[in-house]
């Protein structure tokens, strides 16, 4: 969790395969789960945003962990930030227009 702004688009675009302008919020959690590390571009610069939990662990979401990335929507983002357990979750039924 030392990096900066330039090592963490290093990392989105070497590793990942990604442009960090794309848009995307990329999302760096620790071993111990209990640091997270958000970088995001805004349209005038790349913002890092860091949050140390002094009690308790951040949830990855469910998927193979030995993939380098998990797409999630924005409502899972913001629960995991939260502490909401993801698995207890229940969503209602919503109109979504065919693809």
């Amino acid at each position: 969790m030392r990096k900066g702004f330039d090592s963490l688009c290093g990392i989105v675009s070497s590793q990942l395969g990604m442009n960090v302008l794309s848009g995307s919020v990329f999302i760096f959690i620790n071993k111990k789960q209990t640091q997270v590390k958000l970088l995001l571009w805004e349209g005038d610069g790349l913002a890092v945003y860091y949050k140390r939990l002094e009690k308790g662990t951040y949830e990855i979401p469910a998927g193979d962990h030995n993939d380098k990335d998990i797409s999630i929507s924005h409502e899972a983002l913001q629960h995991i930030l939260q502490g909401v357990f993801l698995q207890s979750v229940r969503r209602r039924k919503r109109y979504q227009q065919p693809a």
